[in-house]
């Protein structure tokens, strides 16, 4: 379930770019940060995403497996690869096209998430912020802390671009319906598919 998990995460990823609605909220808050310091994108990206795993070694080890690092060396060849495939079938798709994989990619996305998150052997560095709050604060929901998380990422994001000099046509390339979209409904499908989908799969095969 965790490897399936990330594989299948990896591939609507791939989709999600290749739709080019925008980017998801984590990598709206990696390219406002890639705008303001002068570094390579890849050194940025593993700063950051060391300093997230190091907040998860703080709060809750548990969320750190073997799973974590799949996302963190294998995660971007697997998006890599589904883009390439994509763009082999189409390399201008229509808009209908574009539409009907983005909601394609956004329903994986959720559903993979739903799955590696269930199989517990640890999730992405990004992806264990919202789960720890989650545990440490149980009046909210996680499809509560996933919204808040993901949004708080697009506005600090869209303030970092904005600071580093974007015009709005600019910010466009970065966010749009897409980045809306996973937003506001990513944590609660995510959520659904844990209870309807992933975690009945995991009790019928033990």
């Amino acid at each position: 379930m965790s490897f399936a998990g990330v594989l299948v995460c990896g591939i609507a990823v791939g989709m999600f770019k290749y739709a080019s609605f925008g980017v998801d909220p984590f990598q709206t808050l990696m390219s406002g940060l890639s705008a303001c310091i002068p570094i390579s994108f890849g050194t940025l990206y593993v700063i950051v995403n060391v300093f997230l795993l190091s907040v998860s070694l703080i709060f809750d080890r548990s969320r750190i497996g073997i799973a974590t690092f799949i996302n963190l060396f294998l995660l971007g060849y697997i998006i890599d690869g589904s883009l390439r495939v994509l763009k082999t079938l189409e390399e201008n798709p229509s808009v209908f096209v574009r539409v009907m994989i983005l909601f394609a990619g956004i329903v994986l996305l959720c559903l993979s998430s739903a799955f590696y998150f269930t199989a517990d052997l640890g999730v992405s560095t990004y992806d264990a912020v919202s789960l720890i709050l989650a545990d440490r604060f149980r009046s909210i929901p996680f499809s509560v802390w996933r919204i808040v998380t993901d949004v708080f990422c697009v506005l600090c994001g869209m303030a970092l671009c904005f600071r580093a000099g974007y015009t709005l046509k600019e910010l466009g390339t970065v966010i749009g319906p897409g980045t809306v979209l996973t937003a506001f409904f990513m944590g609660p499908l995510i959520q659904w598919f844990r209870i309807h989908v992933s975690e009945p799969f995991l009790l019928k095969s033990q």
